[in-house]
């Protein structure tokens, strides 16, 4: 799970290419943003790194020491203080990755949408953000291509992400004002976030795995527990036990990258059908019905959060992928056991 969302403070400011402020340089885009008040006392290349995630922190100050960063029509420095209510213009040097940020008509299954929220349904195989190699062909694409007017807020209002290989339940937001709102929501732990993992191994109780996750020391596109990482707490409650597998209800605390996936590899339980975190073993029981899926067993089946225009209490539920229900279905007819009423 991506976890930019988690590490920001609400706030409501405006970001938008300036039509009156056009580069005369090629590959490059004037934008023009209003600081909010919450960043008040923050050094700008702090302010630029929380307002515009996407960039790096080492390029948002290779602009300004470029002179391609204005506050209030001067010319910016790194250490400048900002106190809210300026007007920054920046002349953005576009590279590959901005280029991605482009509409693309991929079918997205929506379940709800009003002109504040829109909850998507992810299947398995759809990358979340552009990144890594992967700069088209993703959920923010298809977005922009849906409400053009995401084009207009961070991230196209993606709020949090599920891994490619994961199905299910993702919030995205329509304006600034919203997606700050949910990142806010977030931080305090009030978006409720459930899946269901099948997991290798036999659990017999419900439990905590509260470990500290960060990168992995040898590995470097891996996530692993490490000492000096960041907080994470994941709940898990056991729902189905098979012959070799067992099927858990997964609740987050935190949403750490791959939290689920490194956390229950952590306690020997890793997810049936992982390719990073989890291989089956040979001699499973189950071997021959698990080696053949082809990715994590891991849905985000229900999401709940407070509504930020009314603020009701709102909760979607998404059903099981053909494939892991297949995949639980075979393991039933394995152990000759009947399925159970929550599914």
């Amino acid at each position: 799970m991506n976890n930019l969302s988690n590490e920001q403070d609400g706030c409501d400011y405006s970001a938008k290419p300036d039509s009156s402020a056009v580069s005369s340089r090629k590959n490059e885009e004037t934008i023009k943003l209003i600081v909010p008040g919450n960043l008040a006392g923050s050094r700008l290349d702090q302010v630029l790194a929380q307002l515009f995630p996407q960039w790096s922190r080492s390029r948002l100050q290779r602009w300004i020491g470029e002179n391609r960063v204005r506050v209030d029509g001067v010319t910016g420095s790194v250490r400048q203080k900002i106190w809210g209510g300026e007007v920054i213009h920046i002349t953005a040097g576009l590279m590959e990755e901005d280029q991605s940020h482009q509409a693309e008509a991929i079918p997205l299954n929506i379940l709800y949408e009003d002109d504040h929220l829109i909850i998507v349904d992810k299947p398995a195989g759809l990358v979340v953000h552009p990144g890594n190699g992967n700069w088209h062909g993703t959920l923010l694409n298809a977005l922009l291509n849906h409400a053009p007017q995401l084009a207009q807020v961070p991230r196209a209002g993606i709020v949090h992400r599920l891994d490619k290989d994961t199905t299910g339940l993702l919030v995205v937001a329509k304006t600034i004002e919203v997606q700050f709102d949910l990142i806010k929501q977030l931080q305090q732990r009030t978006v409720k976030r459930h899946y269901f993992a099948l997991v290798l191994g036999k659990i017999e109780k419900d439990g905590l795995v509260d470990a500290p996750i960060g990168r992995h020391p040898v590995h470097r596109t891996r996530m692993a527990v490490v000492q000096h990482g960041k907080p994470a707490r994941t709940h898990y409650r056991v729902l189905e036990k098979f012959t070799g597998c067992t099927l858990l209800q997964c609740s987050l605390e935190t949403g750490r990258t791959h939290q689920i996936r490194v956390h229950l590899m952590s306690i020997g339980h890793p997810l049936a059908g992982d390719p990073v975190y989890g291989k089956t073993p040979p001699g499973s029981p189950v071997a021959d019905i698990i080696a053949p899926f082809p990715r994590q067993a891991l849905h985000a089946w229900q999401l709940e959060l407070t509504h930020p225009g009314n603020g009701q209490i709102l909760r979607w539920e998404s059903r099981l992928p053909a494939d892991i229900a297949g995949l639980l279905q075979a393991l039933r007819n394995d152990a000759s056991q009947p399925a159970p009423a929550f599914l």
